[in-house]
């Protein structure tokens, strides 16, 4: 039997981390909860969790700081983040998911509709089952080891970027729309507005562009995106 997942719960309301924690030990997780981000940082450093649930707003600094920090540290930059938030604004969302936010819950939320995102989260972040090495004019990427090189040089990369980078890679020279790309790479029937997509293009060419390998993916206007050796 697999070992169970372990939810991060980061919120100073003790009613909402026991309300959320109840809902995910009957979806079969393991939870762990902190009340601020020290706390949170002493949790993971001890053993980092399957996922986090951060809220925007905590006492002692705010959780879109804890997750920027949590995603520049390569020891932790691999786990999922989801933001839990009051702040229902559309830059909010964005600025959220531009400091490495995976998913985004505005509060009041349903626990079914956090174990649906939870879950279509940890699936997209799942190694991939295609095990061949990809090169393409010097980009390297490898699902085995979960490398990417561009020209020998380590590239970090999201877990959301590199398999929007794998799909890019196995699908070349075809335009695909936002919708599509999240069916593709997100998965289908996941609570994800087609904004989300754009953000991560954009941290994804940020990671390429130290040897200029951002130009192969290319916006197409008015259709969306693809992935091209072309200029």
């Amino acid at each position: 039997m697999p070992a169970k997942k372990t939810i991060l719960i980061v919120d100073d309301e003790p009613a909402i981390c026991e309300m959320v924690a109840f809902a995910l030990r009957r979806a079969a997780f393991e939870t762990v909860s902190a009340g601020d981000a020290r706390q949170a940082m002493n949790i993971i450093a001890n053993q980092p969790p399957s996922m986090i649930l951060l809220d925007w707003m905590l006492p002692d600094t705010s959780g879109v700081d804890l997750a920027r920090r949590l995603k520049k540290d390569e020891v932790t930059s691999h786990v999922p983040i989801i933001m839990l938030t009051a702040r229902s604004e559309e830059n909010d969302k964005i600025r959220g998911l531009e400091v490495g936010a995976d998913d985004y819950v505005t509060k009041p939320f349903s626990p079914r509709e956090l174990i649906a995102r939870i879950q279509a989260v940890l699936r997209r972040v799942e190694p991939t089952t295609d095990f061949v090495p990809i090169e393409v004019d010097g980009l390297q990427l490898d699902p085995t080891s979960h490398r990417v090189t561009a020209e020998d040089m380590a590239l970090e990369l999201g877990p959301t970027e590199f398999r929007l980078l794998h799909f890019f890679m196995t699908h070349p020279e075809r335009v695909y729309s936002r919708g599509q790309l999240l069916d593709r790479v997100w998965g289908q029937n996941v609570y994800i507005e087609e904004r989300t997509v754009d953000v991560h293009i954009r941290r994804l060419r940020k990671a390429l562009s130290v040897r200029r390998f951002d130009r192969m993916i290319q916006t197409v206007r008015g259709a969306g995106y693809r992935f091209s050796t072309q200029e």
